[in-house]
């Protein structure tokens, strides 16, 4: 069922279906932390007006988004009986819509990987070939969607976090403005890149969603104060646009398959009235993005995490003093790959360090941001292939770590967007051998109506819109 669906009048056993598909799946893609009794939620929705948008609706949502008398464990160990005392305010606004909370996803432990390797709760599947990874961190909120068990899923974006798994699991994935949508009661990782968006299958499930999560709230000092448009009534639309593709990002890309489906896809929007050009930026700030978001996210996280500590919430472990119970607990609570990200964090926050390296890379992400910007002053929107490849596997995942010119620039391009808050989505276009891939596609800040007009053109193009693993 698509969000946008007329009301389904069997909410209930539509549902309890889901609920089962979720579980009987959860041996099989490993997708799901929690999946909730939704007794009372649905009591409560019998009560409510039958015409809201997402009445009876089933949605999963990321085990980092608070929700209330729901477990939200971050795939954390040392959060693993944290059960929050109320709901986040996007959690408010789906249930106002009458949205069923159904299920917590999987993640990377905190939001801090890639890959969706490093959860407590073990790695997640992907649906189109287990052996795949679903891309990280929200790889369990993919899981679910692409697995056809739900509609939509929620997810947290600090760095291409929704974007590259959507690409992974042939979804629709947006990562909206910067302060779109409240992040209060999102358990942070890197605050100044954190956004909250989603997984639909269609590009008009994901601009009804945003049309109803999005808004001012007092709680985040962040969220935007402009009024709300009305994206699901949103057309295609490329007639007159500008649409730059990112050279330097498809020049480091060998795969001739994803290539020339791109290339068709580009031809396709100059027919239909864009103006398609390629641009490049300065290839040493691409280069630089990954490891200037591995500074600034890492020392924020360090930052945010301080108070999981085993003392006022979460999993403690003993210790014969205060302090060895905080050192007990963090180090048991936390994974190898999360406690080398607080080393890194801390040491850059360090006095002695920090204005050469935290306040450093500050200063190049202004240098980067400028530099994008200067694109999107002559173009509307800024184009190029989501990745170099298709899902690799968990051992192709982590040998790509290298720090080669290819991986830094062709995988780390949607870093883009988390440093200037730019709205982006991608959106599937094709599949190699049976797996799916996509473009990404950015605008400017608070220019969601042409993300959509021209995201909507491009599902015109690849004719994949709502499909779930059938190819």
């Amino acid at each position: 069922m698509k969000i946008c669906d007329s009301l389904n009048k069997q909410f209930e056993s539509t549902l309890n279906n889901t609920l089962q598909q979720l579980k009987d799946e959860k041996e099989s893609y490993n997708a799901t932390v929690t999946i909730c009794d939704i007794q009372n939620q649905v009591e409560n929705l019998k009560s409510l007006p039958h015409d809201l948008p997402l009445y009876g609706v089933g949605i999963a949502v990321k085990d980092n988004i608070s929700t209330e008398n729901i477990r939200t464990t971050a795939s954390s160990r040392i959060l693993d009986n944290y059960v929050p005392i109320y709901d986040a305010t996007v959690i408010k606004k789906l249930k106002q819509a009458g949205a069923v909370i159904v299920c917590k996803t999987s993640m990377d432990e905190l939001g801090m990987g890639g890959t969706n390797l490093n959860a407590y709760t073990g790695r997640t599947f992907n649906p189109y070939d287990i052996s795949k990874i679903t891309g990280g961190s929200s790889g369990g909120s993919a899981a679910v969607v692409a697995s056809g068990a739900v509609s939509v899923a929620l997810g947290t974006d600090t760095g291409d976090s929704i974007r590259k798994p959507a690409h992974y699991c042939g979804l629709v994935g947006l990562k909206p403005t910067y302060g779109r949508i409240s992040r209060y009661g999102v358990i942070p990782y890197a605050s100044s890149l954190d956004h909250v968006g989603f997984f639909t299958t269609t590009v008009k499930d994901s601009a009804k969603m945003l049309e109803i999560c999005a808004g001012y709230d007092a709680m985040d000092a962040t969220s935007l104060q402009d009024d709300v448009e009305q994206f699901s009534v949103v057309e295609a639309n490329v007639v007159g646009k500008k649409i730059a593709v990112l050279k330097n990002v498809q020049d480091n890309i060998e795969d001739t398959v994803l290539l020339d489906k791109f290339n068709s896809l580009v031809n396709y929007l100059k027919n239909k009235g864009a103006i398609v050009e390629e641009v490049a930026m300065d290839e040493v700030l691409l280069r630089a993005l990954l490891p200037t978001y591995l500074i600034i996210a890492n020392a924020e996280a360090t930052a945010n995490h301080a108070n999981l500590d085993g003392i006022k919430f979460g999993v403690q472990e003993s210790g014969d003093t205060l302090e060895q119970l905080m050192i007990n607990t963090r180090t048991k609570g936390f994974s190898k790959q999360v406690r080398t990200r607080f080393l890194m964090g801390a040491y850059s926050l360090d006095s002695d360090n920090q204005e050469r390296i935290f306040i450093k890379a500050k200063k190049v992400r202004r240098k980067i941001v400028d530099e994008l910007f200067k694109i999107l002053d002559k173009y509307d929107g800024i184009l190029r292939l989501a990745a170099a490849t298709t899902a690799p596997t968990p051992e192709e995942a982590v040998n790509q770590e290298e720090l080669s010119s290819k991986y830094l620039i062709s995988e780390n391009s949607m870093l883009l967007e988390n440093f200037s808050g730019c709205p982006s989505i991608s959106v599937p276009i094709g599949f190699k051998e049976k797996l799916p891939f996509g473009i990404a596609l950015m605008t400017r800040p608070k220019d969601e109506k042409t993300l959509f007009e021209i995201s909507l053109e491009i599902e015109n193009f690849s004719q994949l819109s709502g499909k779930i693993k059938e190819n």
